[in-house]
């Protein structure tokens, strides 16, 4: 884990430098990936040389997990400031109303929202935005194209969400933010597993034949091989190719094409 800590940290270190930022922004939900992310950027650059924000919506959002996050905050020495969303989404709702019929629509929105309060925030430090993704949601598509998928860097987007987990146990991220339940907190009650119909151990499992095992397997060589489902392996299959337009968002004709060159 040190090896994989130092690498991650030098990275965020030499692409801070070179970008002539004066600051990272980060998110911070009180969640496990922000939580190791903000760990990460402050042992790279220093706490003076970080903002979080804690972008709650007030209903919705646990108090356990702002707590959470301003006392990581505290512990790292980092300035943070909460700033809550509810206004912001009910201006939304108010000249689309049907959003507040549609709980994805609605919740994509709040993603989008924070990303937006994330940038301002940027333009104004002169910062980087610093994305908390991790590997197993990047590649299943569970986030928001232009919400929590919107960063400029992303120091854990190579790092399976089971292997995120074991870099926090390391460096002693407190226990009470790793054991709690995946969310993106984008409604009451909302749990990735839940939502997903699969754990992350399962999922990692699945991914990494998928996606960087050295031979291709059909599906049903990956579910002999872990002891499952086919449709558990088909499910994961078919989130990575209906998401591919989240991964590779430039989508437009090659007019060069045309004259076959």
């Amino acid at each position: 884990m040190e090896k994989v800590k130092s690498y991650i940290e030098n990275w965020i270190k030499r692409y801070f430098e070179d970008s002539k930022a004066k600051y990272l922004i980060i998110g911070l939900s009180g969640g496990l990936d922000s939580s190791m992310v903000l760990k990460l950027v402050v042992n790279a650059v220093g706490s003076k040389k970080v903002i979080a924000l804690i972008l709650p919506e007030t209903g919705i959002t646990l108090s356990t997990d702002i707590k959470d996050a301003k006392e990581l905050a505290k512990e790292l020495g980092v300035k943070y400031k909460i700033m809550e969303i509810n206004k912001i989404v009910k201006n939304f709702i108010s000249v689309i109303p049907h959003l507040k019929k549609d709980k994805k629509s609605l919740a994509n929105l709040r993603a989008r929202v924070r990303a937006n309060i994330l940038y301002s925030m940027a333009n104004l430090k002169k910062g980087l935005v610093v994305g908390t993704t991790n590997k197993s949601e990047f590649y299943i598509g569970y986030f928001t194209k232009y919400g929590d998928g919107a960063a400029d860097i992303y120091p854990i987007l190579d790092l399976y969400k089971t292997d995120v987990k074991k870099l926090a146990e390391y460096v002693n991220i407190p226990n009470k933010i790793i054991n709690k339940k995946p969310s993106p907190g984008l409604w009451k009650g909302q749990t990735a597993e839940g939502e997903i119909g699969l754990s992350y151990e399962l999922i990692d499992r699945i991914l990494y034949y998928k996606i960087d095992y050295e031979k291709e397997l059909s599906n049903e060589e990956i579910a002999r091989i872990l002891g499952i489902k086919v449709k558990d392996v088909e499910k994961i299959e078919s989130m990575i190719k209906n998401t591919e337009h989240k991964r590779n968002f430039l989508k437009f004709p090659i007019i060069k094409d045309i004259y076959g060159r």
